[in-house]
Order: structure tokens, then sequence, then C-alpha cells
């Protein structure tokens, strides 16, 4: 690895702006993701998340997808913007999907009707936790990523596009390439406010 892992995440950001171009061979992104969804936390040893990647024209294919989809919903004097920001993440190498697979979900409930309200809560603090690693990790290997949540308008068509079981639900997109352009400025609330210890 090229950085360490506290290195990643303190410059692990959201960067709009990427290339088509990669940093690493696809193998090697294949390994990441594995790695992760293999070793994620889940409530209960679930392991209910479920990843999609998509690359080169399939990659393309999601995002004009979106754009079609944004289009029925944006008004057309507004719809430059969306369109300039669309175009921005089709710009880029690839994109990993986010799901959940929520007939393990729905069966932990059954299971364990005590906790019933709080699956659906671990099984979102789990993806995140999934997202995250992925996230630092292509930032370690000096890849651009930022997450994208166009799910409602979007998940009927990217299952039917996919064949993706209809159990699973989409949770987030993630575009990534080589950056092109920095982050911008971060502002950071006092840590004082924020963290407390008591001893």
């Amino acid at each position: 690895m090229s950085k360490d892992f506290y290195s990643g995440v303190r410059d692990r950001r959201t960067i709009y702006g990427i290339s088509s171009e990669t940093t690493i061979p696809d193998e090697r992104l294949e390994e990441i993701i594995k790695e992760a969804v293999l070793h994620v936390p889940s409530a209960f040893n679930s392991q209910s998340a479920r990843v999609v990647l998509l690359l080169g024209d399939k990659h393309h294919k999601l995002w004009d997808i979106t754009m079609e989809s944004l289009r029925k919903v944006v008004p057309e004097d507004r719809f430059a913007k969306t369109e300039e920001k669309i175009n921005s993440f089709k710009a880029g190498y690839g994109t990993i999907l986010y799901f959940e697979e929520m007939s393990i979900i729905q069966s932990l409930q059954q299971q364990f009707p005590r906790y019933k309200d709080n699956f659906p809560i671990w099984s979102q603090q789990s993806s995140g936790m999934l997202q995250y690693i992925i996230w630092t990790a292509l930032e370690i290997e000096g890849l651009g990523v930022s997450l994208q949540h166009y799910n409602e308008l979007i998940e009927d068509e990217v299952k039917k596009q996919w064949n993706v079981p209809n159990s699973w639900k989409l949770i987030a997109q993630m575009p990534f390439g080589k950056p092109i352009a920095p982050a911008g400025e971060k502002e950071f609330m006092p840590i004082e406010d924020r963290f407390k210890i008591y001893k």
C-alpha cells in the first residue's frame, strides 16, 4: 500500500473531479471489494451486504439510466446543472453499487421479534461500514471517490438491467476514477465539542 490506514482515513474525501483512468488493475479492485465484503461486521453475522461492480460500458449505462430518470423529475430550465453533475460521475472509471439482501433482514426479524425494529438499522450501519472500508481503501490506492444516492429513482431499472434479485435493496452508488481535481477545503468543528473522555 502506498499509504497507511490512518493516512487513508485522514485523506479520504469526496472527489467529484475524476477521469476514466484508474490507478490500479481491475484484479486489485476486485480483491479490495471482496476482502471488504468478507470482513465487514454485521449484526448476528448476517452478512447481508451485496455489491455489484460496473466497469466500462456498464458503468456508463448506469449514469445514462440515472440521467434519464432525473430528466423526468427535474424541470427542464434547471436540468443543465443536473446533467453536468451526472456526466461528472459518468466520466469516471467505474461505479460500485451497494445493496442489502432484505430477505436476510426479514428472516432475522421473524427469528428475533424483540429486535425487529433494529435489524434494518443494523443493516444500514453495516452497509455504511462497508462503504467506508472500500472508500478508504480506494483512497489509499490513489483513486478519487464519491458516494451518491439515486436509489428510488433508478433501483427498478438497475435490477432489470443487471438481473439483480428483487430482494436486494439498493443503498448507494460509488463512482470512482483517477482524480483530476482536489477536494475542496474542509472545515472542522472543535474536537472538544465532539469527543469527551472520563477517567
